[in-house]
């Protein structure tokens, strides 16, 4: 009998005696790799249609995991469209649904909206629709309404699968365009300067600025522009994204900061700027870092590893093996962890004498140590013994970086302090959290300011207690000003 309404599987499907059982007792290893078996459907179709990552169909179908989860279980149901009662569930929403009493005949298959290529239209409209909303709100409404949780999973992973097409063939023109390549230069100047103000105080003093010139650019691409001065404007826009996208973050602005990113993947896909687009996506991995969802982080790497191919410098290639490694200690996976780091070392290597884009210059000796001691850092809150190698990285990247760097400075310092907590080093952890908040109130950053937070458990109930007094009112007076 038909166990199942219209959906992505065979109407006889459900009625195997194997899946049944395999539904019935919860065992979703064999539930996902029959359906691949006699559907047809691929491990990233079955994903999609979930609402997860392929990622986490894939150690499902290894047995790494199960699944418990009341929300997976009623997101495969749905997707599959697997009546409740099959998963122990109540009926689904959908089960109420009448048949057409007059069913229509098949329609050609058309492309989901995940696999219909980026238009370069649409991502004007985008940069239109997000700089809009910015600018007409004040600093309260704009906290209130784009302070989001970020997207995840197969919602975000999915439809990013059209970075690697091809730009859908389509024009932005409206009316003649009266700008030239000296123009773009300008804007790419501005942007350039913008950057490198974020690079080191961070916070979100700017950003409105930024989002008022991303506007601009976006106004500018309304017009018929020559090729050349179309794919300059769009790499101008994707830079200006890019950077908004870390202003946004480091105010708090978490699902706005997504779309930042987003839409600085999508501007660099249409300028033909492919190194600058895994750069965007490096960028959302990291938030995912952040957010502690080291799959969804791993897969984006991976997205951008295999989008930019060959075209990466050494220095790109280092920054994404530093985050691939991330993810892998966030994971668990010490093996992957120290290969991925070992190759950030060997890439860049490499550097000398290889021309690369100025918004990766940044990443040299001091931020690889830098990031690596973090890494470290990572793991020694699990395990304390990493701490001291915690500590000689961070030791390192400080005194190649100097106070000049800013934010990476504030945070690096931060990271030694800790180290030294861990190390059960009172005497100096007090000494390098004086220097961290120092080095803190010199930035405007939020993510400066929630790492202090994560830092001042230390500083209660240890020794020394007249030392650990001091900073310990330090940070709580620079975190309520």
């Amino acid at each position: 009998m038909d166990t199942t309404t219209s959906g992505l599987l065979p109407p006889d499907i459900l009625d195997r005696d194997d899946l049944r059982r395999a539904l019935s007792e919860h065992d979703f290893a064999a539930v996902f790799s029959l359906i691949k078996k006699w559907s047809g459907l691929s491990q990233n179709r079955i994903a999609a249609a979930c609402q997860l990552t392929p990622g986490k169909v894939s150690t499902i179908m290894s047995g790494q995991q199960q699944v418990t989860s009341f929300d997976v279980i009623r997101r495969i149901a749905d997707g599959l469209r697997i009546p409740g009662r099959m998963v122990g569930l109540a009926d689904r929403p959908w089960e109420a649904q009448p048949e057409s009493p007059n069913p229509q005949p098949a329609q050609p298959a058309t492309r989901s909206a995940s696999e219909t290529p980026w238009c370069p239209s649409e991502t004007v409209d985008m940069a239109e629709d997000l700089t809009r909303s910015d600018l007409v709100m004040d600093r309260r409404a704009v906290t209130r309404t784009l302070a989001g949780a970020v997207v995840s999973g197969a919602a975000l992973l999915d439809p990013l699968e059209r970075w690697l097409q091809p730009a859908s063939p389509g024009t932005v023109a409206r009316r003649p365009g009266r700008i030239g390549m000296r123009e773009v230069q300008e804007l790419e100047g501005t942007a350039r300067a913008f950057r490198s103000w974020d690079h080191r105080y961070g916070g979100g003093l700017r950003r409105k600025a930024v989002v008022g010139q991303l506007n601009e650019v976006a106004s500018h691409l309304e017009d018929h522009q020559k090729p050349e001065v179309q794919r300059g404007l769009f790499r101008v826009m994707a830079y200006l994204g890019g950077t908004a996208a870390t202003i946004s973050w480091d105010s708090g602005l978490q699902r706005r900061a997504q779309d930042y990113y987003l839409l600085a993947l999508r501007a660099a896909h249409a300028g033909d700027d492919v190194v600058y687009g895994a750069n965007a996506l490096a960028g959302m991995a990291r938030q995912m870092l952040y957010s502690e969802r080291p799959q969804d982080a791993l897969e984006l790497i991976h997205l951008a590893q295999k989008g930019v191919r060959h075209a990466a410098g050494p220095r790109l290639r280092a920054m994404l093996h530093t985050r691939e490694a991330w993810a892998y200690a966030a994971m668990g996976r010490r093996a992957a962890f120290r290969r991925a780091t070992d190759e950030a070392a060997e890439s860049l290597a490499g550097t000398a004498g290889v021309p690369e884009p100025y918004w990766i210059a940044y990443f040299d000796e001091a931020e690889l140590a830098g990031v690596t001691g973090g890494r470290h850092l990572d793991l020694a809150r699990q395990e304390p013994q990493h701490a001291q190698t915690a500590a000689e990285y961070i030791q390192g990247a400080l005194g190649m970086r100097g106070a000049e760097a800013g934010r990476s400075y504030a945070l690096d310092s931060i990271g030694l302090a800790e180290c030294h907590f861990l190390m059960g080093d009172v005497t100096g952890a007090v000494e390098y959290t004086r220097r961290a908040v120092e080095a803190a109130a010199r930035t405007r950053s939020n993510r400066v300011r929630t790492q202090l937070h994560q830092l001042y458990p230390y500083t209660v109930g240890r020794g020394a207690p007249q030392a650990t007094a001091e900073v310990r009112t330090m940070i709580r007076d620079l975190l309520s000003s």
